[in-house]
């Protein structure tokens, strides 16, 4: 019996080793498949310095209904990150523009807030964790809650943000909602939103039904 728990041990914990580990490093190969164990590794005699380095981590601004200037550097366009479980996001907010309630799933968010004022909060089934935040302050939301971040101050805002996931995935609440096929009244009457912005949700996201 304890050889048997041994074993079961040891398979528990290789399932949990990622490439990183069982390597030094394993910069991804964007041009394979990705698969639940991350993207397969380049053959060393293709890496070069360059795959470490990630130019241009300035935010840049999006025509979208979020009006957020997003730069991500996830294992999709860093491929180095592959494995090692953490990525990052530049994000500009103008005044009085903010970040959609979202969650990430898959990875716990740490922020830093680099200029001006950013209001940030989550939320659980009974508690708001909100505060405002000045240049300098680090923010933590744990993994999957459901949170926020507004410009709160006057003029321009930016924050740093990084992830224990090297290509967090991101559900965000409204699409969620209003981006599918469900019948708008049946979105109406599960949410208790008006029926008819339900439907002018549903035309902003791209919804139908």
């Amino acid at each position: 019996m304890k050889i048997i728990y041994i074993i079961f041990l040891f398979t528990v914990f290789s399932f949990t080793i990622s490439h990183a580990s069982v390597n030094d490093f394993c910069v991804a190969d964007l041009k394979a498949p990705n698969t639940n164990s991350g993207y397969p590794c380049k053959p060393d005699a293709n890496i070069t310095s360059n795959d470490f380095i990630f130019h241009g981590f300035v935010a840049r601004k999006f025509t979208n209904y979020i009006k957020l200037g997003i730069t991500p550097a996830t294992v999709t366009n860093f491929p180095a990150l592959n494995g090692l479980g953490i990525s990052a996001m530049a994000i500009d907010f103008d005044e009085g523009i903010s970040s959609p309630m979202h969650t990430h799933p898959d990875a716990t968010q740490l922020g830093l807030v680099v200029h001006g004022e950013i209001t940030a909060g989550f939320l659980t089934p009974t508690s708001v964790y909100s505060k405002v935040l000045k240049s300098g302050d680090l923010f933590v939301i744990p993994k999957g809650m459901l949170h926020f971040a507004t410009n709160s101050g006057k003029g321009k805002a930016k924050t740093y943000v990084f992830y224990s996931s090297e290509n967090p995935r991101t559900h965000i609440l409204d699409r969620l909602l209003f981006s599918n096929s469900l019948p708008s009244n049946l979105v109406a009457q599960t949410t208790f939103i008006d029926l008819d912005q339900v439907k002018k949700l549903k035309s902003v996201f791209g919804g139908s039904g």
